[in-house]
């Protein structure tokens, strides 16, 4: 896990060391243990690194890193190195490091740019090709790993200079502009939008693109070319159910040890988070399974002792059944007060909720006890339908199917609390899926439209219905395809890579091995809600390994902290004021929303609009 950064033109004096330091310099925190640098021989290329040293970790092993007429630049991890290094030596390969990082050269070398469809892992890399004189930029699946850039063009069709970094920042550092997308401010404050779902690229800021999850950058230096291609899209079919229910949940469970064992793999110390929920509970559950040491596992959760939603009792349940080692932290407002501007800093873009910070206090609180690397839950709930607006399309879906299954779903999800409301709009929506996409765009415009403190101008400017369009959802599998791969799952592997960063942390996602997700989304929807529970198939898959109070467990939090209550504090409600005074000077929103006092709100409440104004005042400061 590093910082990785470069420069590309066709214009040798725009390509300059002094200029990737700059970027690298900015990095820091994700790679504390070494860094380099490398130019190309006629200039047109650049690279720098810094190094989170995680696996191999000699000199032999430091990027930019060369191997035969390859200069790679690397961030992440490949889980499946050895099994792809065994492979490339039967081919002929040979290797001088033990790292995964010779292995993606060499894997480029043999597959040509089909190599990432082999890779089981989170990534973002730069390859220069010395013999035909071309740049490789690929990120992996699912985003766990950033890739930003921004291209300056002094002519149609042929940039001036390219330049890519893992943060912001980094870019920033050279200059880039920090000017806003004022479409995706609008739509964050006004809707707490993070993303855009017609297209991917885009970022909070005009000049900065995004390299897509599944996407790769093929570039031409001499040229002045590039042109991205997607390498990886989620095949829509449904497996055949013939082996039976007990075979397809072994089989669930084969997949996730595997993914479980392969991220344990690491020359430093490896920890995991802990939050109590069935998630992070069923990764140390499989850890404890493979565990050959005899060395306690320790955990890192978030505790809220007194708060209605603290999970310290399931946390602490599942430490006790398997003897674990538990660091516990409880983030206060006065911490919220003390890293507000360093989280934003890290984040460079808006934040949901103060969950976020939790997690980045989690992440701190790993760093001080000297665990490099956490496994974490994140993704379950997107690819197994664990949130609870999932239970509202599972039975529009089975209503036009079976009613008398509709029926006795609908009950059982009310009785565990997964079904919060069920009205004659959800029983139009099961038989008139593209008329309700339309209605919830709709109601979506005129949130915005009537929003209460914003600047009439501000929103005639930057306003656009497209960025607000609904995805049409016949079956469970297409909302839960569109939250993986369009508007969700990204956001909050933003927020992991940056709170781990932040303290110089790895951490590791069990749940996005792609073919545990395949095999997920190949499944009909009752593997995932059935008989009144959410994510079913990892539940049956974790009978009689967790204690039952967290495998049958129904309410779901995550990590969320007393908001509320800290919203109240004279100093935060003064950091809000003062936020609301920048946007008011920067005319996005009128002057009227001064009179207002601050409005606490619980973490993930609908009208969090204190706490946008809050991340969005960060926007339109400058680095």
């Amino acid at each position: 896990m590093c910082g990785i950064a470069g420069i590309i033109s066709p214009y040798a004096p725009l390509v300059s060391l002094h200029h990737v330091q700059l970027m690298i310099n900015k990095l820091q925190h994700r790679g504390p243990n070494g860094e380099g640098k490398w130019q190309s021989d006629d200039a047109t290329v650049a690279f720098g690194h810094k190094r989170l040293s995680v696996i191999d970790l000699s000199n032999n092993a430091a990027q930019p890193l060369h191997y035969l007429h390859y200069t790679i630049t690397f961030n992440g991890e490949i889980y499946n190195y050895i099994e792809l290094k065994n492979e490339l030596q039967q081919h002929g390969y040979t290797f001088s490091t033990s790292s995964d990082t010779e292995v993606i050269s060499a894997a480029y070398d043999f597959w040509g740019k089909d190599c990432c469809n082999y890779f089981d892992g989170m990534f973002a890399f730069a390859l220069y090709n010395n013999n035909t004189k071309e740049v490789f930029i690929a990120r992996d699946r699912f985003g766990e790993k950033p890739l930003y850039y921004h291209a300056q063009y002094q002519q149609r069709g042929k940039f001036e200079r390219f330049v890519f970094a893992s943060e912001m920042k980094a870019l920033w550092a050279l200059g880039t502009p920090k000017d806003l997308n004022g479409t995706m401010a609008l739509n964050y404050i006004t809707l707490g939008y993070l993303q855009n779902p017609i297209k991917k690229t885009q970022t909070f800021y005009s000049h900065i693109l995004s390299l897509p999850p599944g996407h790769y950058l093929t570039i031409q230096p001499n040229l002045g070319k590039v042109q991205m291609k997607c390498w990886y899209k989620l095949e829509n079919k449904v497996l055949s159910l013939d082996f039976g229910v007990k075979a397809t949940i072994e089989q669930f469970s084969e997949l996730f040890a595997t993914s479980v064992n392969r991220r344990l793999r690491s020359d430093v110390t490896v920890g995991t988070s802990l939050s109590g929920g069935l998630d992070s509970s069923s990764i140390v559950a499989a850890i404890m399974q493979l565990q050959t040491s005899n060395k306690k596992l320790q955990t890192f959760s978030a505790i809220f002792p007194g708060f209605e939603k603290d999970e310290s009792a399931y946390s602490k349940a599942v430490v006790d059944q398997f003897y674990l080692k538990q660091h516990t932290i409880t983030p206060t407002e006065n911490d919220w007060i003390e890293h507000w501007q360093t989280l934003m800093y890290h984040q460079e873009e808006p934040l949901q909720s103060s969950s976020v910070f939790t997690q980045f206090m989690v992440y701190k609180l790993a760093k001080e006890k000297g665990v490099t690397v956490l496994l974490d839950g994140q993704g379950a709930d997107e690819i197994l339908g664990g949130y609870k607006k999932y239970t509202h399309w599972f039975l529009q879906a089975l209503l036009k199917k079976n009613y008398s299954s509709f029926k006795h779903e609908k009950q059982l999800l009310q009785q565990n609390n997964f079904l919060e409301s069920w009205g004659i709009k959800n029983y139009a929506a099961a038989f008139l899926p593209e008329r309700t996409a339309k209605k919830l765009q709709q109601k979506a415009i005129n949130q915005q439209l009537h929003h209460a403190h914003l600047n009439q101008d501000f929103y005639t400017k930057f306003y656009n219905n497209d960025t607000l369009q609904k995805p049409v959802v016949h079956a469970l599998e297409d909302i839960l395809r569109y939250n993986t791969f369009t508007i969700g799952l990204e956001e909050l592997l933003r927020y992991a890579d940056r709170n781990s960063m932040a303290h110089s942390r790895e951490v590791r996602l069990p749940f996005l091995s792609h073919q545990l997700v395949e095999f997920i989304f190949s499944l009909p929807s009752q593997y995932k809600i059935h008989n009144g529970f959410t994510k079913w198939i990892l539940r049956q898959s974790m009978v009689n390994k967790l204690p039952e109070n967290i495998v049958w467990r129904t309410n779901k939090i995550g990590y969320e902290p007393p908001q509320q209550q800290w919203m109240q504090h004279k100093t935060i409600q003064g950091m809000i004021r003062d936020s609301k005074k920048i946007l008011v000077e920067k005319n996005v929103l009128q002057p009227s929303v001064l009179k207002q006092a601050a409005q606490p709100q619980a973490a993930h409440s609908t009208n969090n609009f204190d706490w946008r104004y809050l991340c969005a005042a960060e926007l339109f400061k400058h680095p």
